[in-house]
């Protein structure tokens, strides 16, 4: 036996030296992704190299439905779904995204996809104006500010204008402080002139108990849209750090809790970017002891939301009942602010 090992292995650094000294080693899932252009792209699942029936029905069973979203997956993901081996869970997800030519695109092919952006508005001219429209399908919008800063409020006046601006149209709502209120909701409606009872069935209310379900709830949003057939053009989360805040307490539930609220996230922006849809978050805020001059309000989250947030807006109160909404960040839009308030059933201007 130990000469046979002897054997193999000298003829594998045989193989090797016989390989020519320029030529490139090319990794495994990257062969299967060439052989893959060159011979023919997959219908379904079952298509897929090392995705058999029983594979395929497990992938379908927790929302991988498509070669879209195993080609958006990583492979911890699908090891931990199928049990597969990590080679195997990486050559399904190079020849998933092989047969769907994902890679580099022009500035040119971006600009036209930019196009088929949407905004909701929030029914302030001036808000709007300072979001350059409204807010962003595609994207996530982060409001944070201190309790009665109208986060809430504002949630609410989009899931009624998503309707009204594109009828047929539905909104998800997952509620982690029980703050969702069917009554402002039917105020909101009466004072945009929409039906209050065709309204109430168009937003999708979900109560999240602990951190685990708010991420459970997020993920089966997808079912809503490709099971259900429900367009859902905005998404709520009222609020993101609620549950995350008070079940990993102390400095050294740290780092859990930020890659736990970190995988959230990135479920969050896939979910606006795969189906075109506006996702606003609310979050909480504290007050930084060590700042003695100036606004001590930080975001909860750290770094960690803040960089995958799109857009960040801060809300504080103003004078006389106004509400002040500060762009702290945002791609492509300076930074502003602007003054609304929010009467018995709109969002207005001052």
């Amino acid at each position: 036996m130990k000469n046979n090992k002897k054997e193999g292995a000298l003829l594998e650094q045989e193989l090797i030296m016989e390989q020519p000294e320029n030529q490139p080693v090319v990794a495994e899932e990257e062969v299967a992704a060439s052989t893959i252009r060159q011979t023919n792209k997959f219908g379904g699942l079952s298509d897929l190299p090392g995705v058999g029936p029983a594979t395929a029905e497990k992938l379908s069973a927790v929302g991988y439905t498509d070669l879209m979203a195993v080609a958006v997956a990583s492979p911890g993901e699908l090891i931990e779904v199928t049990g597969m081996s990590l080679p195997v869970a990486k050559k399904v997800i190079a020849a998933a995204r092989a047969s769907l030519d994902m890679g580099f695109q022009s500035g040119e092919d971006l600009m036209k996809k930019r196009e088929t952006v949407q905004r909701i508005s929030t029914g302030s001219k001036a808000f709007d104006a300072l979001m350059g429209g409204g807010f962003e399908s595609g994207a996530i919008t982060e409001c944070f500010g201190q309790y009665g800063s109208s986060k809430t409020q504002l949630a609410h006046q989009l899931c009624i204008n998503v309707q009204k601006q594109y009828p047929g149209s539905a909104a998800v709502y997952i509620d982690t402080e029980n703050t969702f209120r069917p009554e402002r909701i039917i105020d909101f409606a009466k004072g945009a002139g929409l039906d209050p009872n065709d309204v109430l069935k168009n937003i999708k209310v979900a109560r999240a108990f602990n951190s685990d379900h708010q991420t459970l709830l997020a993920e089966k949003v997808e079912d809503l849209i490709k099971k259900q057939g429900i367009p859902v053009k905005l998404l709520v989360v009222d609020s993101l750090t609620a549950h995350f805040r008070a079940e990993f307490i102390g400095r050294g539930t740290l780092a859990d809790r930020q890659q736990k609220l970190n995988k959230h996230m990135h479920s969050l922006a896939k979910i606006a970017d795969l189906y075109n849809l506006c996702v606003y978050v609310t979050n909480q805020v504290m007050a930084k002891p060590d700042m003695f001059f100036g606004d001590p309000t930080e975001a909860i989250g750290g770094n960690i939301v803040a960089h995958n947030s799109t857009y960040r807006l801060y809300l504080r109160k103003g004078k006389k009942g106004t509400r002040v909404a500060k762009l702290v960040d945002a791609p492509n839009l300076k930074d502003g602010e602007c003054i609304f308030m929010v009467t018995s059933d709109a969002i207005v201007d001052v």
